[in-house]
């Protein structure tokens, strides 16, 4: 840790950012998302922001021409300085989508010594596959993900028309557990960086 960096305080809210996965045209990730993000500043230990795969105009091929650097300017600062992480996904074709998978192929250190709490939504899976792919991502790029996730089976028909949910006593319980996960994890890698760099 540079010398000059204050550490942040144990009671200080973690800075969590909420990437949200999907980009496909008429999508429903923004429903779960606003949900989510109602959930998280019920907390005071929490302070959010976002970042959309659907307004990340990021090349596949992972070059750095000009127009990802200009795309990556808007995303980048909001994951480097995240203390963990909640990444929401539908389930495509058995998986997670593609632009997901390009905006986090796009970063590594941004990733590491961090957590990552998992939320995702779709048919009769609920978005369980995408997840359990998603951990093996996670791992390679030297995170952590939460145990505990939160998972939406037939979520168009879980939510009415204005973005509530019809019985929210089972999620609004999972998303307490897997953010107070997120939080206790958060709060430790975060103490851990600022003592001892990783040598991962």
């Amino acid at each position: 840790m540079n010398p000059t960096t204050t550490a942040p305080a144990a009671a200080d809210p973690l800075r969590l950012t909420l990437v949200v996965g999907s980009n496909r045209h008429g999508r429903f990730g923004p429903v779960v998302a606003d949900w989510l993000l109602d959930r998280i500043r019920d907390r005071d230990d929490l302070v959010a922001e976002v970042v959309d795969v659907a307004e990340a105009a990021l090349p596949m091929s992972l070059e750095p021409t000009p127009e990802a650097t200009a795309a990556l300017s808007g995303i980048t600062p909001k994951l480097a300085r995240a203390d963990a992480f909640v990444v929401l996904t539908p389930e495509y074709n058995h998986s997670f989508p593609a632009g997901l998978k390009n905006l986090v192929d796009w970063h590594f250190a941004e990733w590491q010594t961090k957590p990552v709490g998992l939320v995702s939504y779709g048919g009769l899976s609920g978005g369980l596959r995408a997840v359990e792919h998603l951990r093996q991502v996670f791992a390679e790029l030297h995170a952590v993900t939460v145990r505990d996730t939160v998972s939406f089976h037939n979520a168009g028909a879980a939510f009415d028309d204005r973005g509530a949910l019809r019985d929210p006593s089972g999620p609004d319980a999972a998303a307490k557990t897997m953010l107070d996960q997120l939080v206790w994890w958060g709060t430790a890698l975060r103490e851990a960086r600022a003592s001892r760099p990783y040598g991962g």
